[in-house]
């Protein structure tokens, strides 16, 4: 095989990588934010299930909650899994991880931000809504972007977890010609993808970090 033909077969599973990277980031940095208001909430109960599931997402591997959300349906519900699953469930279960995630990042960015800010909104008529959009959660962002970065540039490299449920990633099509051709290159040519990938994720993250130098 030569080399241009093993690049147009694995670009095809870099689409996909990158499809998973930006479908998990679109769905669960939103969705952690509301698990952490979950996770503070004054209601006793709801912030007991919302630990519980946080506690889960995290001290269980990524691989076995892929496997329990595309096996989930058919082994508990009896519902007939269709090829066309796989995809959905790599990003149901990605996005409910890294939302575990991010819901902790963002409660200790919350929690870190002083009781005076929280006055003066009040004293300047801000409501609790206003206090946090327009206030608390632009410098809540500026302080977390460290650690949203270090969980981004994990993200790219656990997309290759997606082999588990049959998914065609980069990193399943670069083993399947490694051991067909028995050649080292395609996971040479991976290893690259991931390391330019996480490159470029480091430098636009590091230009948002400076663009909001104006919050210190």
């Amino acid at each position: 095989m030569s080399f241009s033909v093993m690049l147009q077969q694995l670009a095809g599973g870099m689409l996909v990588s990158i499809e998973i990277f930006f479908v998990t980031l679109l769905f669960s940095l939103p969705l952690g934010l509301l698990i952490c208001f979950g996770r503070m909430s004054k209601k006793k109960m709801i912030r007991r299930i919302v630990s519980a599931y946080i506690s889960i997402m995290r001290g269980t591997p990524l691989m076995l909650q892929l496997m329990v959300v595309y096996f989930g349906p058919y082994f508990i519900f009896g519902i007939r899994i269709s090829m066309g699953y796989s995809l959905i469930a790599v990003f149901i279960a990605f996005a409910i991880n890294y939302a575990a995630y991010f819901a902790e990042i963002y409660r200790g960015g919350i929690e870190s931000m002083p009781v005076g800010q929280y006055e003066a909104a009040k004293i300047l008529g801000y409501n609790r809504v206003q206090t946090f959009f327009r206030i608390i959660l632009p410098q809540v962002i500026k302080r977390i972007l460290p650690s949203i970065t270090n969980e981004v540039i994990t993200l790219v490299k656990d997309t290759s977890l997606a082999f588990v449920v049959a998914v065609a990633e980069m990193f399943t099509i670069a083993k399947q010609i490694a051991s067909a051709q028995t050649t080292m290159m395609p996971f040479v040519i991976a290893a690259v993808f991931y390391y330019v990938f996480n490159l470029l994720v480091a430098i636009v993250m590091q230009k948002v970090e400076k663009s909001m130098n104006y919050y210190r």
